[in-house]
């Protein structure tokens, strides 16, 4: 049984069983039911139209997470059906990014809502927001114009990141600041926004104090929470705590479309970021254009997830990861745990650590050989790294994520590791 002691893991869980049997025997919960239906989908599709095959893509089962690289989430069934109808009909995109921000902004609890190309976007419209709040500035100066005018994004040191790209889209110039004096002494008549990023693991300054200062110095601040759900109450917490703007991958824990995210925070900004937005063609982000689609597949994503418990989806991914255990637990030296993050990504990861020298093989070469077999099983990337999970990882560990699995796929992943583990020293 998978076991964890510090306040960082997660406590030993009542796991629900594996059998069909039992599973017909309780109250099975949205989430595992909407994955049934969605593992069983792919089975009854035509060949010909299996993409995938035509073009030579091998599918892979995801025990990584909501990567980009790995195509992120699969969308629920009812986020499909939506989809699918939405492609029938054409509308007025402005109508629909209006109803659609209306919409969200009711069932999440704030004021204004976008649905945008994905988190990155919504960080690019939100700093166009700013930069017009501002300046009283129109679209089309965005960014051309922008190095003459109010400029100055306030960002912690440690939470530079590669998506500060998204705001130096619109020709913002960062200003970095390490200390809480270096933070208050840094806002000028030019600063418009500060970003502070939610999952950044070092920063002297909290969010609360980062979010204070702003306001006392009358600027709006922008929160990145891109991969910060669950849980599910993230989706309203920080714009109740005041934020002005808040951004989330649309793709990962809300389980929409890949390609789309939200923008959540003060109608005057989001109403600022949509005129920044597609199909409004002098705008930067004319080119982060979000289709009919993706609009209402993210609108029917936040629908489905408000019908999930945070408890029961905790429950199964924990589940999960007991089986994968169970298949390892006679591999000499292993010892296995659950970390679970405190910020984005907050699901169990299934930790398992053993002796390289004693097994005969490390954990990389066990990752790269899952990519070798059929089918193919992608690990999470912390897997034989130090740093990537903490102290959580290291050289000797092997990471996997459960909560991107699909039913069966965990005793296909432990019957995997357990052949590549044994294999080595026979």
């Amino acid at each position: 049984m998978v076991s964890g002691t510090d306040s960082s893991k997660l406590s030993r869980r009542k796991f629900l069983t594996g059998s069909q049997v039992a599973l017909a025997s309780i109250a099975i919960s949205p989430l595992v039911a909407a994955e049934s239906f969605a593992s069983a989908g792919p089975k009854t599709v035509p060949s010909a139209d299996d993409y995938y095959a035509k073009l030579g893509i091998e599918t892979i089962i995801n025990a990584a997470g909501t990567y980009t690289y790995l195509t992120a989430a699969v969308m629920p069934p009812q986020v499909q059906r939506a989809v699918a109808h939405a492609a029938l009909h054409p509308v007025f995109l402005k109508d629909l990014q209006r109803a659609s921000g209306e919409y969200l902004a009711k069932r999440l609890r704030c004021e204004g809502a976008v649905v945008t190309s994905g988190a990155s976007a919504a960080l690019t419209l939100a700093t166009a927001a700013c930069i017009m709040s501002a300046n009283g500035v129109t679209p089309e100066q965005i960014p051309e114009n922008v190095g003459t005018i109010k400029n100055e994004v306030i960002v912690q040191k440690a939470h530079r990141y590669e998506y500060d790209h998204a705001m130096l889209l619109c020709g913002v110039k960062i200003v970095e600041v390490v200390t809480i004096d270096d933070y208050r002494s840094a806002f000028t008549s030019k600063t418009i926004m500060t970003n502070f990023f939610n999952s950044a693991e070092h920063g002297e300054i909290d969010r609360q104090t980062w979010l204070d200062v702003a306001h006392q110095h009358n600027v709006p601040c922008h929160m990145d929470a891109a991969a910060d759900m669950p849980p599910i109450e993230n989706l309203w917490k920080y714009t109740g705590m005041g934020y002005d703007l808040v951004c989330f991958s649309g793709g990962k824990g809300i389980r929409g479309p890949q390609n789309a995210g939200l923008l959540l925070g003060k109608k005057h900004l989001t109403d600022l970021a949509v005129t920044n937005n597609n199909p409004n063609s002098d705008a930067v982000g004319r080119g982060m254009k979000v289709a009919k689609e993706q609009i209402v597949g993210m609108v029917a994503a936040v629908d489905w997830l408000l019908e999930q418990s945070d408890e029961a989806n905790q429950a199964e991914y924990m589940r999960r990861a007991d089986i994968i255990a169970k298949f390892v637990k006679d591999i000499p030296t292993m010892q296995t745990d659950i970390f679970m993050p405190e910020i984005a990504n907050r699901v169990p990861h299934l930790i398992l650590t053993y002796d390289p020298l004693v097994v005969g093989i490390t954990p990389q070469a066990v990752q790269e050989l899952l990519r070798t077999q059929r089918p193919q099983i992608e690990l999470n990337p912390a897997t034989g790294s130090t740093g990537r999970l903490g102290t959580h990882s290291n050289q000797n560990t092997i990471v996997v994520g459960t909560w991107m699995l699909q039913p069966g796929e965990a005793e296909i992943v432990g019957r995997h590791l357990h052949a590549a583990l044994s294999r080595a020293k026979a």
